[in-house]
């Protein structure tokens, strides 16, 4: 299914699921704040180092499946597939947008 997703949204599912994790760090704003399994990063040198280990450690593809829009957050819903207890799994990815970038990503249950 084709989501219409924001353009930085879109780019980064596209450089998470082609392991680029410089092209998923361009996607943010310089002081972008990502939290994730109970852990904050703060910048881009922090995400990108956050987005190298967890693609190593888990071994995952992630598909958009839904997306829902706040009044400041976009809310996407993605399957990860990959080498981990519990395979597939839907993840809510809470993404704030400034201009044409992340500003923020909160990724849970």
């Amino acid at each position: 299914m084709m989501l219409d997703l924001p353009t930085p949204i879109r780019a980064y599912f596209a450089a998470d699921n082609g392991n680029d994790a410089d092209a998923l760090a361009r996607t943010f704003v310089e002081d972008a704040v990502v939290v994730d399994e109970g852990h904050t990063y703060r910048g881009r040198a922090e995400i990108k180092q956050w987005n190298v280990e967890s693609s190593a450690k888990y071994e995952y593809t992630s598909e958009p499946i839904a997306v829902a829009k706040t009044d400041d957050k976009f809310i996407v819903t993605s399957r990860l597939v990959g080498k981990f207890k519990g395979s597939p799994i839907d993840l809510q990815y809470g993404f704030e947008l400034q201009g044409d970038k992340i500003a923020s990503l909160e990724i849970g249950p």
